[in-house]
């Protein structure tokens, strides 16, 4: 075939194809139009072909045929879309199908000319007519696009760009849209159709702007058919017409689909609602087209909105005769006994619909009481409502409380307690509903307090108003609180529900009166400490300068107290200077009532309470800090002039001035010069519970540093058998019989008095209840702190210093040896470790004094003296111990060899308490007294093979200037002594360092030491700077 009769072939078929589109599918004008020059272009093509064969056609008529050809091929595209594509596909890409149809048009007309001159008119002079006047029509034909395909068109791509659109908008859409589809705008189901066929087009398009199209033509449609559907049932509550009376269909407007308010005629005699069809306009004008009527597309010459007065008397008169029957219907719904909920439902909507707008409405839901009969019904049927139909509720409310009257009713009737308990609603909206009710209610001052009165609803609304996960809710619950802050009398229920802004600035930017007020009610509220921490950062200050004023002192101290009680607040307090102004109301001030020198004492006992800034802060006018003598002999002073309850806070300000590190010396020596340790004693038999125990506490910090001049003032008081009878009162707590137990471990008492204080069987009931503590540890995986160990261990320390017959067999009877090893492993206070570890040096020292008077016993006289001798030949001698040099029982309780208490001495030594050390060396050092004994040198043996040689030259190296340096260098040079102990340790350069060190540093004693421990090891030419002939040998 040649290419001539191809391309005729080509024509023919597209032609036909074209013509066979069009047939099927002619809604559309421009593809009418063209299949009409199609029928002609076919009619013109056959008739060629039958007058001349293909391949006698003349080049110019091939080349045309050609051109022709190719420009059907693109119109039979665009025909395509036409008549497959959906109607809405069509109206997308109207603009550029109708181009493509004018381009090929006047393109085909082009060709027609070409071949026209190309065929004989002589030879064939009708189809030479016919070709020259269809090319004359096409090269004119003109297409174009109806205003309204292009109106919506546009819309189309507007809405590819994601523009929103308001329901008014998308009503205007839908009516454009249905227009150029040519279907009813009323007949949902044939936009869903055209919606649906759009889809299916668009199914696999991945263009943005389509997707977005689809989208947003999906939604407009579905909501009009909504819509649509739902115009009978405006304010359906019930089936009976009379009860309700549907609308007519003029009385709603086109676009909102819903009865008009204000209705207005337009150029085109059509009516709509004057906002709405005011926003089309803007929207028209926006887009830069003119505006048109949306009912019938046609464009408008006038804006002018003319009201409709007849329609609008209509819609009044069926408005009102709507309301008065749903009223009626509200009213015998909410009355019956059972009501149905259903039914209860649509009357809270009819509510809420008929009164959100229409002051009217109100006023007859007024008259005819249905807000009182709606509070009564929420609060009657709460529970067996559901909190959709509970949210309904409020949201009616929330209407109707736009009437001022209604709104005072129902707040007597109750509604703001009904309103707080939906704040806790278990829905989102039902909570919503009950803050915008009481964002209303909360419009007058007077609302406003009656409100805030409610249990609960400030704490509601505050925790409502700081949740960040639903914001909305927050920022309706702070405008509520906002306005609640505003009125006087909710100051105190907003600061316990935790809002004390309102306080704060009252009480330091208010008036003289107002800051008293405020000052009260901080004194007397229960606070956190997070809201203590907040008061006191803010009104520090000036509830310190309130002091000053006679009618302000007593609720500043108050407050001050309040505030106190936080620890770190203390800082806080002491910047803003009240030390000195407390002081002076309790020393000063001649007129302070008795209340006032209370409160003041009570706010410095929490100040003190634990160690801080106030041990540097100036207590008074002349600077003079509270651990000054001034300010101790006033508060001792105190504890005899005033109240019971000013006297323990003078107590607790006592000891937590004695408690601190800082001040404990200077107060305690204050103490005793303003004889104050009479004063104190006396509150140790006090009748209140409280005196007493921190007379105890007082007593037993004073005891570490006055223990002599506290026990003489026992004495003459009588008082050390009180001390024993607490400690033996099983009533009284662990805290206080632990004071009173360590009162008398730290007294110095004489072997007589201790036997008749403490007494024998005093002993047995301290060790019975150490080893209690030790057995009951046993049974769990850590040991129990006992607040008594440490007073316990004390007291058996009175025991271990007498070397007299009887304290000797106390201390074997009860094995107290034993008892202070066990503690040396078992107990986890340093205090505790350090008694035990000074409890066996006693008891090592009581064993050398008695070893060292002990001989073998001379053997009696006349008849007994056979006997004797029998009977010695079948005794055990015990062996001799290396440190006393005499018999010692294995277990000894006097020989820490024997008693197997080297080792956890020798471990001591590695604890982290400086003060345990020294006790471990001290005890360990009982051992090396004697150096000139003929067998000190295997004590010294023996000493290394259980690891305390090592142990106390390591010590000796690491430790620093000072009492264990010194005690454990006494101990190193007690075995350097020892001929082996100098050889091994001849090169121990670090030991030399550490002794040269000590010999420059150390004080006189220490520099005696170290002289001598380094002589031993003839290392004694190195101290004075000069190096030793074995040090330059080495080096």
């Amino acid at each position: 075939m040649t290419s001539s009769s191809s391309a005729i072939k080509s024509v023919l078929s597209f032609l036909s194809e074209i013509c066979a589109i069009n047939d099927s599918h002619d809604s559309w004008e421009n593809p009418r139009k063209f299949a009409s020059y199609a029928k002609r272009l076919h009619v013109v093509i056959s008739q060629l072909v039958r007058s001349s064969l293909p391949e006698h056609l003349p080049a110019s008529a091939k080349t045309s045929i050609k051109g022709i050809a190719e420009n059907l091929k693109n119109v039979a595209a665009s025909m395509e879309v036409y008549g497959k594509k959906s109607k809405i596909y069509v109206l997308i890409y109207c603009e550029s199908l109708c181009l493509s149809l004018q381009e090929a048009t006047v393109a085909i007309g082009g060709w027609l000319a070409l071949l026209d001159s190309a065929i004989d008119e002589i030879v064939n002079p009708d189809l030479h007519k016919k070709i020259a006047d269809l090319s004359n029509d096409m090269k004119q034909a003109q297409y174009r696009v109806t205003e309204n395909e292009e109106r919506v068109h546009h819309t189309l791509q507007k809405e590819g760009e994601g523009r929103p659109t308001s329901k008014i908008i998308q009503s205007a859409i839908v009516m454009d849209l249905a227009r150029a589809l040519g279907i009813d705008s009323n007949n949902p189901a044939d936009l869903l159709e055209q919606v649906q066929l759009l889809k299916k087009d668009l199914a696999c398009s991945s263009s943005v702007a389509e997707r977005r199209i689809l989208t947003s033509v999906e939604r407009i449609v579905d909501n009009w058919s909504t819509e649509t559907q739902n115009l009978a049932q405006t304010f359906d509550i019930d089936s009976d017409d009379d009860l309700h009376i549907s609308p007519f269909k003029n009385f709603l407007c086109p676009l909102t689909k819903t009865v008009m308010k204000n209705p207005v005629v337009l150029e085109s005699s059509l009516t709509y609602e004057r906002a709405a069809i005011s926003y089309w306009f803007d929207r028209c004008l926006e887009d830069g087209r003119d505006p048109t009527c949306p009912v019938t597309g046609q464009v408008l010459n006038s804006l002018e909105q003319k009201p409709n007065i007849g329609l609008a008397g209509a819609i009044e008169e069926w408005t009102n005769r709507n309301i008065e029957n749903q009223i009626a219907c509200a009213v015998q719904y909410l009355s019956e006994d059972s009501p149905s909920m259903e039914h209860v439902e649509k009357v809270f909507d009819n509510m809420h619909k008929i009164t959100e707008e229409n002051q009217l409405a109100r006023y007859k839901v007024r008259i005819a009481g249905i807000d009182v009969l709606l509070v009564k019904f929420l609060k009657n049927f709460t529970k067996s409502m559901g909190s959709h139909v509970r949210s309904k509720g409020l949201m009616a409310l929330l209407s109707i409380a736009k009437d001022e009257e209604s709104k005072k009713t129902m707040l007597e009737e109750g509604v703001s307690r009904l309103t707080i308990h939906s704040l806790i609603g278990s829905s989102e909206i039902e909570r919503e509903y009950a803050v915008r009710l009481l964002l209303e209610l909360s419009s007058d001052e007077a609302y406003c307090a009656k409100i805030a009165s409610e249990k609960g609803a400030l704490v509601l609304l505050s925790s409502m108003a700081g949740n960040s996960e639903q914001p909305s809710l927050a920022n309706l619950a702070e405008e509520v609180l906002r306005r609640m802050e505003g009125v006087e009398e909710n100051i105190k229920h907003l600061a316990i529900a935790g809002r004390f802004e309102p306080l704060l600035n009252r009480l330091c930017e208010g008036s003289d009166d107002g800051k008293i007020e405020m000052a009260c009610m901080v004194g007397s509220m229960t606070l956190t400490n997070s809201a203590k921490e907040q008061i006191a950062s803010r009104s520090a200050k000036t509830l310190v300068d309130l002091l000053a004023n006679p009618e302000g002192r007593t609720p500043s101290l108050r407050a001050l107290h309040n505030l106190s009680c936080l620890d770190d607040n203390v800082t806080i307090l002491v910047d803003s200077a009240v030390l000195p102004a407390i002081t002076t109301i309790m020393f000063e001030i001649r007129d302070s009532s008795a209340e006032q020198k209370e409160l003041a004492a009570a706010v410095i006992a929490n100040i003190v309470s634990k160690p801080g800034q106030w041990e540097l802060a100036s207590a008074d006018k002349e600077r003079n800090l509270l651990q000054s003598e001034s300010i101790i002999s006033s508060l001792l002073g105190l504890l005899s002039l005033s109240s019971a309850q000013c006297q323990l806070s003078t107590l607790q300000i006592l000891y937590g001035i004695a408690q601190s590190p800082h001040a404990s010396e200077s107060v305690m020596a204050h103490i005793k010069l303003c004889d104050g340790l009479k004063s104190i004693i006396t509150f140790l038999d006090h009748a209140e519970v409280e005196h007493r125990t921190y007379a105890f506490r007082l007593t037993r910090l004073l005891s570490d540093r006055l223990g002599e001049d506290l026990a003489n003032e026992l004495k003459k008081s009588n008082k050390l058998h009180l001390i024993k009878n607490e400690i033996l009162d099983t009533q009284a707590t662990d805290g206080k019989r632990s004071d009173a137990a360590c009162i008398l471990a730290n007294l110095p008492l004489s072997d007589a008095e201790v036997k008749d204080v403490l007494g024998v069987s005093f002993v047995g009931w301290i060790v019975a209840t150490l080893k209690e503590q030790h057995r009951s540890s046993n049974l769990r995986t850590s040991r129990p702190i006992s607040v008594m160990d440490e007073g316990l261990l004390g007291l058996l320390l009175h025991f271990t210093r007498s070397p007299d017959q009887e304290s000797v067999n106390i201390i074997k009877e009860h094995r107290i040896m034993t008892i202070f090893c066990e503690q040396l492993v078992f107990s986890s206070k340093a205090k505790e470790r350090k008694l035990a570890a000074l409890g066996l040096k006693y008891l090592s020292e009581t064993g050398r004094a008695i070893s060292g008077g002990e001989s073998e016993p001379q053997p009696p006289h006349g008849f007994c003296a056979s006997l004797f001798f029998m009977c010695r030949r079948g005794s055990s001698k015990p062996s001799a111990c290396l440190v006393h040099n005499s018999p010692c029982e294995e277990e000894s309780q006097l020989c820490l060899l024997k008693g197997n208490c080297i080792k956890p001495l020798v471990d001591l030594l590695k604890d982290d308490d400086t003060s345990v050390q020294i006790a471990a060396v001290e005890a360990l050092s009982t051992l090396a007294l004697d150096t000139y004994s003929a067998n000190f040198e295997s004590v010294v043996d023996e000493l290394e093979r259980l690891g305390v040689v090592n142990a106390v030259f390591s010590l000796f190296i690491q430790a620093r200037s000072g009492e264990l340096q010194e005690k454990a260098l006494w101990m190193v040079e007690r075995m350097l002594r020892v001929e082996n102990q100098t050889q091994k340790n001849a090169l121990n350069q670090p030991l030399v360092r550490a002794l040269v060190e000590a010999f420059k540093h150390g004080n006189t004693v220490t520099k005696k030491h170290a002289q001598d421990a380094l002589t031993s090891l003839k290392q004694i030419s190195g101290v004075s700077g000069k190096t030793s002939v074995q040090n330059r040998g080495r080096r």
